[in-house]
Formats: C-alpha cells, sequence, structure tokens
C-alpha cells in the first residue's frame, strides 16, 4: 500500500507507532538509519533531519555541508521483527543539501534521475531480483563461524536442507511488509539460499533489495543463525550472488499495461549492457572478495550471452519471444540503486545507437580480475563520466584503491577478508 504523508501521520495515531526509522545507504550500498519519535515526523517531513556527513562512509563528496534526511512516504512500512506494542515504522529517505538540492551522492536520486532519463527518451524499465545469501552457525560468545548451517544442495529438501523454516519466516516477514517473493529454495552451495522477487519498477526493486537484505538478518539471528552476503565467503563452494532481470517497454505500450516492446529494443539494450559492464564492473562488484566468486562455479566472468544454463554474463532468448534479459555479474553488497541506474543508463545508449548483440557464446572481453582493475577501468570510463557526479565518482575510486591496497598489504589475506567481510556483510 502507497501512503500519503497525511495517512503515515494518522496511522501513527492510530497504531501505536513510538518510534520511526529514517532509512538510507551509504555510497557503497551499506545501509544506516536515524530513529525519531513518531511525534517529531510531522517536522520531519517538512525540514528533514540532519546527518553529519563526514562520518558516512563516501560522503566526503559532500564538501563538509550539512545534509538532511527527507522520508519517501511511499516506501513505508511497518518493521514486524520489532515490538508490536510502541511499533516501528520505517521509510526510506532522499538526502538533500541545506538549500533543499539533492545530493549528488545520494543513489536513491542517482536512480530516480536514471528513470526519469528513461521516460523521457520514451522507455519504460521493470527489474526483478534473484539473491543469494549463506547460512553459518554461530559460537557460544554469539560470533558467526564458518561452519554452514547445512551441507544441502541445490533444491534439496529437510532434514537436508536446514534453513526451510528460516526462509519461510523471511518470506513471511517480507509479505508483512508489503513485499511479495516469488520463490525461495536451498541452493548449490553449503548453507546457502536464494528468494527471487517479481519485476517492479527499478526503484522500487532496489528499496526491495535492501528491504530483504535486512529482513534476512534479523531473522537469521532469532533463528540463532548468521546470514552472509558476502560474495565468497568458502573457497571451495559457490558464491553468493545478485542476478538482476529487466525487460524495457516503451512508455506509451508500458503505460496501456500492454507487453509488445520490440525485441530488437530488448537486444540493443542487452548490447548496450555489454558494451560498459567493465567499466561499471566496480559498482556491480564493489569488494576484494566480489572478484574471487567471478570465474567460479557457474558466476560469470566472460562478457557473452547465451540462452542455455552456463557461466554467461547475461542470459536471454531473444528469438523465443521472451523479452527477459537477465545480468548475472553482480552480488548482494552492491549499491542497488548506482547498479540499476547504470543498467538502465547503458541499455538506453544501447537503444539509441542500434549496439548490435554480439552472436551467442562470443565474445573476446572478460570482466576485470580484481577490484584494482575494475577501478583503473573505472577512472578511464567515458560512460561513468557521463552519469556519475565526478566528485562522486573520484571517491568510489579512491575507496576502491585504499582497500585494494589494505588487502594486498595484509599478511594473511583470509583473515583480512573475514574481518572485513564476513562479520560486517
Amino acid at each position: 500500500m502507497i501512503y500519503t504523508e497525511n495517512e503515515i501521520l494518522q496511522y501513527i495515531e492510530d497504531n501505536d507507532v513510538k518510534f520511526v526509522k529514517l532509512t538510507f545507504c551509504d555510497l557503497y550500498g551499506r545501509l544506516k538509519n536515524i530513529s525519531i519519535l513518531s511525534s517529531e515526523l510531522a517536522v520531519t517531513f517538512e525540514r528533514g533531519v540532519r546527518i553529519a556527513a563526514k562520518k558516512i562512509a563516501g560522503f566526503e563528496a559532500a564538501g563538509g555541508k550539512d545534509l538532511y534526511l527527507f522520508p519517501d512516504a511511499q516506501t513505508m512500512t511497518v518493521l514486524p521483527w520489532r515490538p508490536q506494542q510502541g511499533r516501528v515504522i520505517r521509510m526510506y529517505c532522499y538526502i538533500r543539501c541545506k538549500d533543499g538540492t539533492p545530493f549528488e551522492g545520494d543513489s536513491r536520486h542517482f536512480l530516480k534521475k536514471a528513470m526519469k532519463t528513461a521516460v523521457s527518451a520514451g522507455y519504460c524499465f521493470r527489474f526483478g531480483t534473484s539473491c543469494e545469501f549463506t547460512l553459518f552457525h554461530i559460537d557460544e560468545k554469539g560470533l558467526p563461524v564458518k561452519t554452514p548451517h547445512d551441507y544441502a544442495g541445490y533444491c534439496d529438501t529437510a532434514p537436508d536442507d536446514k534453513g526451510e523454516n528460516i526462509r519461510r519466516d523471511v518470506c513471511l516477514t517480507l509479505e508483512q511488509m508489503g513485499i511479495q517473493p516469488v520463490s525461495s529454495r536451498h541452493e548449490s552451495g553449503c548453507g546457502q539460499h536464494e528468494i527471487d522477487f517479481n519485476s517492479s519498477s527499478a526503484l522500487k526493486a532496489a528499496d526491495t533489495f535492501l528491504s530483504f537484505r535486512s529482513a534476512v538478518k534479523s531473522v537469521a539471528e532469532t533463528h540463532g543463525v548468521y546470514a552472509s552476503f558476502m560474495p565468497k565467503p568458502l573457497r571451495n563452494d559457490c558464491g553468493n550472488g545478485m542476478h538482476i532481470s529487466f525487460s524495457v517497454f516503451p512508455d506509451s505500450d508500458f503505460m496501456e499495461e500492454r507487453v509488445t516492446e520490440s525485441m530488437d529494443t530488448v537486444k540493443n539494450a542487452a548490447a548496450g549492457i555489454m558494451k560498459n559492464i567493465r567499466e561499471f564492473a566496480m559498482f556491480t562488484n564493489s569488494t576484494v572478495n566480489s572478484y574471487e566468486r567471478l570465474g567460479e562455479f557457474t558466476a560469470p566472468r566472460d562478457v557473452i550471452w547465451s540462452d542455455e544454463e552456463g557461466s554467461q554474463l547475461i542470459r536471454m532468448s531473444p528469438d523465443s519471444g521472451d523479452s527477459s534479459v537477465e545480468l548475472r555479474a553482480a552480488d548482494c553488497v552492491c549499491n542497488p540503486y548506482f547498479v540499476l541506474g547504470l543498467m538502465i543508463y547503458a541499455a538506453l545508449e544501447g537503444i539509441k545507437s542500434g549496439e548490435v548483440l554480439p552472436e551467442k557464446n562470443c565474445g573476446s572481453e572478460r570482466l576485470p580480475g580484481t577490484l584494482e582493475k575494475a577501478a583503473e577501468i573505472a577512472e578511464g570510463s567515458g560512460f561513468l563520466k557521463r552519469y556519475v557526479p565526478e566528485s562522486v565518482l573520484e571517491v568510489f575510486i579512491r575507496h576502491c584503491r585504499e582497500e585494494w591496497k589494505e588487502y594486498s598489504a595484509a599478511y594473511d589475506k583470509g583473515v583480512f577478508e573475514d574481518q572485513k567481510y564476513f562479520y560486517t556483510l
């Protein structure tokens, strides 16, 4: 259900809501929030809430200016895992400067701008996600250990699949939040699970993904296990990815609820993403650990497409009438607003230029092999410079290089990755 500001204020009075979480993410996709008393929400809608930008990763782009959170009323949801007396609601926020102008490091605003660009060009995009995570045991001190919760395989059933009830509770929790998962299952890796979501607008898909991540962490904790979205938590097992499917519609057709988009448009859009994917790999795969997943098991490395199961970058069936395109490179620790926005821009460039889709399973390019290489490619990218604000791109590249430098200097790289990623992602 979509609420207006006045409806939310009435909902608070009628449903014993005491706290409001104003949620946003830093430049790299990590969720942050400030809690306010519900009595302060009316003023907050009007004036926002100030945050200390210098303390938020990647917000150096603010240049020392004050930043303010403004809640998006349309994203209001109750948090089911919080107390039912003195309830807690949550809203995602836009980030603005004191004069009301959007903060250029606000990735949610970045995606909304990309969506408007698509509509201006005559197209609408719909995105769906398939998200993987791994469950691990917790020791007697309450700390996660790298022992998988089970040793089941793809689509296995209980009792081998010990995460069945956890997935069930995640899906039920999301339903209570107004989010409808499509399916869930045990994946191929030990303790690994996947939950899939229907297509929606780009902004809703990104919001849903972040809500999903939060719900999985919270529900897993209530079951006494630890959920990790680390791209490659176990050296010799499958990594955790996020497969992003999209369809593109001529705007007039979409508004009339028709699905008659030209397959040529879909091919051009997919070709545009293939052409630019190396340049925005730093965004789809934003950690050192991300690149240990790529090229392993069925995770992609080569920039190719296919309509068959395999390790291709893009899976699609352009000659079957199926208009869906699936990008298989991203992982679940990315900032979804940047990733979906950049996918829209790359697809639009492909459509505008009539980019030709290569032959199936053909292509000589590969995704970057390391975060260092991804940052190098991003630095020279004309594509990124056309869409990502200069100050934001500089901060992102510097962050990736510093992370690579820390990793390279680490004596025990496994310990570095555990401390940097396993205990936090």
